[in-house]
């Protein structure tokens, strides 16, 4: 697997982060979503770069141009609810791709919030069958979600390549994805930022919060 990581790099996908982390600037609920949109829509850029791509002529209202285009059929999927607004800027990008949806929750197995477990209720999906998989996920905490919704959409065929994407991931995260796919030279995980730790509820430390309820409204 190979890992990209934004935040070692001088792009303006650091100012982005910036806003997003800013606990002043996360009062502003509809900047909070374009900012995870902005980023889907920069990392759909770079993803970009690394398709397949082959000349087609296209007819002008003056004659034929050569254009060079990609060939890779992408499917866009995402887990509800923090995803929606970084999946939109995929899609903004892609915006003739497929698109698939997963449902994913996390809860604690045990009083302390110690122990937490991952689960799926619902997938709506096209055939992955030797497409393009980009997954996004902003928050990419102990990996389990995204692990969980990568299996759910394999469910319905074998990806050509996958690209995960998060916004905010934790090392341990990143470790643990790394290790689920030491093998697989088909995936490549795409971070806008890495972050060291994980607190004892496994949120990312200093992360940004809780991306569903910044972007929508706190859950009860």
């Amino acid at each position: 697997m190979k890992i990209i990581d934004f935040g070692k790099q001088k792009t303006v996908i650091n100012k982005y982060i910036e806003e997003l982390r800013n606990v002043e600037v996360q009062n502003d609920r509809a900047r909070f979503r374009r900012n995870l949109e902005r980023i889907g829509e920069m990392m759909a850029f770079e993803i970009s770069k690394t398709l397949n791509y082959s000349t087609k002529e296209v007819e002008t209202p003056l004659g034929t141009a050569q254009v060079c285009t990609h060939d890779d059929a992408i499917v866009l999927a995402t887990i509800f609810r923090a995803g929606l607004p970084f999946h939109q800027g995929f899609l903004n990008v892609f915006d003739h791709a497929d698109n698939a949806f997963v449902s994913a929750y996390r809860y604690y197995k045990d009083k302390e919030c110690h122990d937490v477990g991952i689960h799926i209720e619902y997938i709506a999906s096209p055939s992955m069958e030797g497409k393009t998989l980009i997954i996004a996920d902003p928050m990419l905490a102990t990996g389990g979600s995204m692990e969980l919704g990568l299996k759910a959409f394999e469910t319905k065929g074998s990806p050509a390549h996958i690209h995960l994407c998060c916004v905010i991931a934790s090392r341990p995260g990143v470790e643990f994805l790394q290790k689920l796919m030491e093998n697989q030279e088909n995936v490549t995980l795409w971070c806008a930022a890495i972050d060291d730790e994980l607190n004892e509820r496994m949120y990312i430390v200093p992360g940004l919060g809780d991306a569903g309820d910044l972007a929508y409204g706190e859950k009860i």
